[in-house]
């Protein structure tokens, strides 16, 4: 029975072939009245979503066996009942949850091919990622489909073999594995013929308006002067262009569809355009290049003339609208510029919003995706705060991040510790709730080191807690007049007192001769802009934030040795840090601080 859970639909069609053949002259699997085995085989259907829109349609021995089984067993419709309300619930949460998944896709009875095209011309960020990942669950939501990543390699001067390895790079990352993987430019030749196929049938022709001239006359609905060039003319023009001569540069191809349309888009535009650049794939075999667009919703009518002029099959569009995120731009051009201008690191940078960067910075792809998901293929832009997104990943990362201690080297304070009858050390989970992520040395000494800023408030005679060790009383303190500084401190263990009535829990560290600590490079980053949304007209430079990244030298026991790059840690009192690797320079471990969220 186990093999009807599968969801491969030519697995499940041989399998109720096989049943169907079985039942052609049985009521039931075996015997006269249904059993174990007919009721596990109704259940197996009943409960796979593969197989219950398909068992109806290609069996009938089955589906009357199925009918026999709830028919003659009335409280299997109660458990029916049960399950249809369990769906039911599950979708409403959905609903409440604010993704709606409701779209007007064609029904079908096979699966769905989904289209993710790139543009190799940037790394993938947020906005990409929300794409990507739609179009990832829509084909594999149901056994079958396919995922193609069709790059849209059109245009020469933006784009490059480094971009387009990022994406494939960036799409792993994301456990997004295209079932396809294609390129615009290994159809070059068919999308010339096709233009060619136009020029014929007297949709397309050829324009040499001056430089903006054009766009000023579709805006003003007149018509080019060219719009009336013979066949003969705007394929001979075409072949220029083909050919890259300074003939062809002058001219254009465009559609000829209706001038004074009232969708701008419809207004007899630009399809193919000359552009020397060396294609990174085809090298200089091509001189002309199809166009493309950076918005879509209004050129869906657009892209359906081109699907009637050329005889083409229709296909099917459900365009979701882009994801926004308050003090964040995501134009490659601008997210460029920023780069070019070294304010960060690079595309990688753990303050850009590529998925790179966030991934950098902290982000789990598990929360990723479930956040994209939770939005769903919304058609209203979105603009959201980051404080969710991070909200969804402090859920994943708080139950495994292994807890470790870092204390600010700066003004660090020596405390002298009495009551320790001998130095020692002891085995401690490296997190207080889950046994499974192992446990850590921790080293208890007669001096310990903490940070100023918690020396600086203590009075003499107060009992504050040692985390991870027990209470103390603080005997004496020893300040620098001049900068109210505190130097040194002394300090009695209490270790029967009682932690609940201290008001300070403080973070401390071993001072062990011979045991230098770790020295870290912990940093804090800020958003790139400082506003909350950047207009167009709003200059991008004007708008930059002046400091976006802090550091803090800080230093740990030597068990942090053990953390590898990539892997997020908690440190008391500090927050999550991502372990991104050494300084160069200083060698200091560097970690990024993980944002959670919360304010």
């Amino acid at each position: 029975m186990g093999k009807f859970s599968s969801v491969d639909f030519a697995v499940l069609r041989s399998l109720l072939a096989g049943l169907d053949r079985h039942l052609m002259l049985r009521s039931f699997i075996d015997g006269h009245l249904p059993d174990v085995n007919d009721f596990a085989i109704w259940g197996a259907i009943r409960g796979n979503k593969a197989a219950r829109p398909i068992f109806r349609k290609f069996t009938i021995n089955v589906a009357r066996c199925v009918d026999h089984v709830e028919n003659s067993t009335p409280w299997l419709e109660t458990c029916l009942e049960e399950f249809n309300r369990h769906t039911s619930n599950q979708k409403m949460a959905a609903s409440s949850s604010g993704a709606s998944y409701d779209t007007d896709l064609p029904v079908t009875d096979g699966p769905l091919v989904t289209r993710f095209p790139p543009e190799p011309s940037g790394y993938l960020h947020i906005g990409h990622a929300k794409a990507a990942l739609l179009n990832e669950h829509f084909a594999h939501a149901q056994p079958g489909g396919k995922l193609i990543c069709r790059f849209d390699d059109t245009n020469p001067s933006k784009e490059s073999q480094e971009f387009q390895d990022s994406i494939l790079f960036d799409l792993k990352l994301m456990d997004v594995v295209p079932d396809v993987t294609s390129y615009s430019s290994d159809y070059f030749q068919a999308m010339y013929e096709l233009a060619s196929k136009l020029i014929w049938a007297g949709k397309a022709f050829a324009d040499d308006s001056e430089l903006g001239k054009g766009d000023q006359d579709r805006r003003n609905r007149l018509p080019s002067k060219r719009r009336d060039l013979s066949i003969e003319e705007t394929l001979a023009h075409f072949a220029e262009m083909k050919e890259g001569t300074a003939e062809g540069q002058r001219w254009c191809l465009r559609a000829r569809i209706a001038y004074d349309h009232p969708n701008g888009t419809m207004r007899d535009p630009v399809i193919y355009r000359c552009n020397l650049q060396p294609h990174h794939r085809t090298g200089e075999t091509w001189k002309t290049y199809p166009t493309y667009d950076s918005e879509y919703r209004d050129r869906n009518a657009q892209y359906e003339w081109m699907q009637r002029a050329l005889g083409l099959r229709a296909v099917t569009i459900w365009d979701f609208l882009r994801m926004n995120f308050v003090r964040t731009v995501l134009s490659k051009r601008k997210l460029g510029r920023i780069i070019a201008q070294g304010r960060v690191w690079g595309w990688d940078d753990p303050r850009m919003p590529t998925v790179r960067g966030i991934m950098r910075r902290g982000m789990i792809v598990t929360a990723l995706r479930d956040f994209i998901l939770k939005q769903g293929p919304s058609r209203n832009v979105l603009n959201l705060g980051w404080g969710a997104l991070w909200a969804v990943n402090r859920k994943v990362i708080a139950p495994v991040a292994p807890r470790y201690t870092a204390i600010d080297m700066q003004d660090v304070v020596r405390c002298n510790v009495s009551g320790l009858t001998a130095k020692c050390s002891a085995q401690r989970p490296r997190h207080p709730k889950n046994p499974a992520v192992g446990s850590k040395l921790v080293t208890y000494a007669d001096v310990i080191l903490i940070e100023q800023a918690d020396a600086k408030t203590f009075e003499v005679d107060e009992e504050v807690t040692l985390m991870g060790w027990g209470n103390a009383f603080i005997r004496s303190i020893e300040k620098d007049e001049a900068s109210g500084r505190v130097s040194t401190l002394d300090v009695e263990l209490h270790l029967d007192g009682d932690f609940k009535k201290t008001q300070k829990k403080i973070t401390w560290l071993a001072s062990v001769p011979g045991k230098d600590p770790i020295a870290l490079d912990l940093y804090t980053f800020d958003f790139l802009i400082m506003m909350d949304k950047l207009e167009p007209a709003d200059d991008l430079e004007e708008n930059l934030t002046p400091v976006t990244q802090t550091v803090v030298k800080a230093m740990t026991d030597r068990e942090i040795c053990e953390v590898q790059p990539g892997t997020t840690v908690q440190f008391e009192r500090k927050g999550f840090f991502r372990f991104d690797g050494f300084d160069p320079d200083s060698g200091a471990m560097m970690f990024f601080e993980v944002p959670t969220g919360r304010t």
